[in-house]
């Protein structure tokens, strides 16, 4: 699965590749960018979530949107690693700009 990548685009133009992973993976202590996603019934990805992290492997396994997730039908984490806070805040902020993930809101 982690072979699979989706380029998500940003407002601004940019386009984002991520790497599709199952929610139960483990990551490394890196910081990064990921996106709870689903697939809709066209099988084009989704994002349920959208958010940045110093540390993909203690930000993930716990997360508090997971039920939020779940419940708005979340199959996968995509995610990359990513420079600093200032880089992976405009690459999310950019993301939410163009998307409205229902988990982002509440």
């Amino acid at each position: 699965m982690a072979n699979e990548t989706v380029n998500w685009p940003g407002a601004s133009g940019t386009k984002y590749k991520y790497w599709v992973h199952s929610l139960d993976t483990t990551f490394k202590d890196q910081g990064g960018n990921y996106i709870f996603a689903k697939k809709t019934a066209s099988g084009k990805w989704t994002p349920v979530y959208i958010g940045e992290t110093e540390s993909l492997s203690d930000r993930l396994p716990n997360h508090d949107k997971l039920p939020c997730v779940r419940r708005n039908g979340g199959t996968h984490i995509h995610a990359h690693t990513s420079g600093g806070q200032r880089e992976r805040r405009a690459e999310e902020a950019d993301l939410l700009a163009n998307f409205n993930p229902p988990c982002n809101k509440e």
